[in-house]
């Protein structure tokens, strides 16, 4: 049973939640330009990409190698979408593997649909989590306290964003954006398990879906993710784009990133 003063947390948190969307709304009041759409796009996508190439493929996955600074800058990039912190973030995602639409799974759908796309998110029970999970980055203290203080690029992030461009880039290019960006991260944990294709007959319910993968530049493969959840590689076909395991070949050709690890085929497919 959750205790009253969880309750409270929880809807505390669940009220945050609800005025960062209430807030959003402020791009129907604020003096409209095209270049508000460019903010958006931007902010969108830049944010995305820390999403996946960094909370994801890297810190979750360790799908490809980083030097030490350009690690704490993923992390930073990553955090400034608000969610959660980065070791945070990984070991959860690593306890969904283990586990994946199993009783143990953080976020199965078979929990239901709501619980798997955010209800696990605004619970405190779902705070805290196994250190030992995430010990490979958690030796680090410089993404410890990152972690520790996950609300600063996020709140660094909006606050660059009002003073280059007052209320109507603020609006454009954090809140609404931000917003986006948390029900296209969620929408991998609950609409991939139950809508779109199965290429590999994995043990769990992900799906591969193509309009999810083009909001989050190649995390919709999710059943190919579920193959081969060590692979960088998300869109295996040629037609599957996978915009993120572009841009990491791009910052491997400047000798940013390096050791991209690739897609292995088991004995998974499923008969046509």
């Amino acid at each position: 049973m959750i205790s009253l003063p969880s309750r409270r947390q929880n809807a505390w948190l669940a009220a945050r939640f609800a005025v960062i969307h209430v807030a959003a709304l402020a791009v129907f009041v604020v003096p409209f330009r095209p270049a508000l759409i460019a903010w958006f796009a931007a902010s969108y996508l830049v944010r995305m990409f820390g999403i996946t190439a960094g909370y994801h493929r890297y810190f979750s996955h360790r799908s490809y190698k980083l030097g030490r600074r350009a690690q704490f800058l993923m992390a930073a990039l990553a955090q400034s979408a608000g969610q959660k912190g980065v070791l945070w973030w990984a070991a959860h995602h690593r306890d969904h593997h283990r586990h994946a639409d199993l009783p143990g799974d953080v976020h199965s759908p078979r929990h239901g649909f709501w619980w798997s796309h955010v209800g696990w998110v605004l619970s405190t029970e779902r705070d805290a989590y196994d250190p030992v999970r995430v010990a490979d980055f958690g030796r680090f203290p410089e993404l410890r306290w990152l972690d520790r203080h996950h609300w600063i690029p996020l709140a660094g992030f909006g606050l660059a964003a009002w003073l280059i461009g007052g209320l109507p880039v603020f609006a454009w290019g954090f809140l609404l954006p931000t917003v986006a960006l948390y029900h296209a991260t969620f929408a991998i944990n609950s609409v991939a398990h139950i809508w779109g294709s199965r290429a590999f007959a994995t043990a769990d319910d992900s799906r591969n879906n193509f309009w999810l993968a083009l909001l989050t530049l190649g995390e919709g493969w999710h059943n190919n993710h579920h193959h081969c959840r060590s692979s960088c590689r998300q869109g295996v076909e040629w037609w599957q784009l996978d915009a993120t395991y572009l841009v990491l070949r791009g910052l491997v050709a400047l000798g940013i990133a390096r050791d991209l690890r690739p897609f292995v085929v088991r004995d998974e497919r499923m008969a046509a």
